[in-house]
């Protein structure tokens, strides 16, 4: 089978069969793409006559050194991602019955241990206490902080949170996560009171439960909802100027907040597994990244049971 008529149908069986998200086919797409410009840039092959058949175990290898040669400052981590590709093209064609390269046969680079930012609770009560809610400004900004760190939401579903999305009275709201899943989330009293305070400082007619407020009150009619919508830089941003402000030296970003949820959860003895139901993780493994706060809590375990 030619390489582009399966790549096409790779994207497809991914679309239809798997149920991958948009985002989720549109990196297969651009990995293999990518590999397509190797095929007709290093091995000067035409794409019209390449088949599946003739990728062997060399040719993969070398298209990791072309990564390299195309961006020198690739990390591991995105090279690794474009070979898990290729892996999971090889497996769909072995399943297809079509003879190609095994998909065993292409290691991984081997990475360091990933390892998370977060915050400790006298950080925490430093970020927190930081904004001034006397001003609509500050008072959005300490209910976006409070809302990440109390529900552990990632930010692009921040972002995309609408005012009728939200039950303040029963503190919980739904979520689109992973393409068509849904979940329930539910708010601390804390932060209902926080996002409800925010509101009752607004007095307009858009739809975002966070908006920008950098704008005149006379222009804001005009505005769309995706004019007004907060971004995840912006919010990175933001959370990071008030770290600054607080003489926290950790390279935060809102992602941290979410790191930080799962090790006060771990810090107060809530068990792995129900963290990782918590933080929708769909493996453990993923999960496990935060058991290095339990290191001194083993230890206090030990001292106090082995005299």
């Amino acid at each position: 089978m030619l390489f582009t008529e399966a790549h096409i149908n790779f994207l497809n069986y991914l679309e239809v069969i798997k149920n991958k998200s948009p985002k989720t086919v549109e990196q297969y797409d651009r990995h293999l793409r990518k590999f397509e410009s190797f095929i007709i840039e290093s091995l000067k092959q035409d794409l019209k006559i390449f088949k599946v058949e003739d990728i062997i175990l060399n040719i993969a290898e070398n298209f990791r050194n072309y990564l390299y040669e195309k961006n020198k400052s690739i990390s591991i981590k995105t090279a690794n991602a474009y070979m898990i590709t290729i892996r999971s093209f090889l497996k769909f064609l072995e399943k297809k019955w079509f003879k190609s390269l095994s998909a065993t046969s292409i290691d991984l680079i081997k990475s360091e241990e990933r390892k998370v930012e977060f915050l400790n609770e006298e950080e925490l009560n430093r970020l927190f206490n930081s904004p001034d809610t006397s001003t609509i400004i500050w008072t959005r900004d300490l209910a976006i902080m409070e809302c990440i760190y109390s529900t552990w939401l990632r930010i692009s579903e921040l972002t995309a949170l609408n005012k009728n999305d939200i039950n303040l009275n029963r503190r919980e709201f739904v979520v689109r996560w992973k393409w068509r899943k849904i979940r329930v989330v539910y708010l601390t009293e804390r932060s209902a009171i926080l996002i409800w305070n925010y509101l009752e400082k607004r007095n307009d007619h858009l739809n975002p439960l966070f908006i920008r407020h950098n704008i005149k009150k006379e222009n804001i009619a005009i505005f769309e909802d995706k004019n007004i919508r907060l971004t995840r830089f912006f919010i990175t941003g933001m959370i990071k100027k008030y770290a600054v402000k607080t003489l926290i030296l950790k390279n935060i970003s809102a992602h941290t907040l979410r790191h930080s949820f799962a090790t006060t959860l771990l810090s107060n003895w809530a068990d792995l597994r129900s963290i990782q139901e918590m933080l929708w993780h769909a493996s453990i493994t993923t999960t496990q990244v935060y058991t290095h706060v339990t290191n001194s809590k083993l230890k206090e375990i030990h001292s106090k049971f082995m005299k």
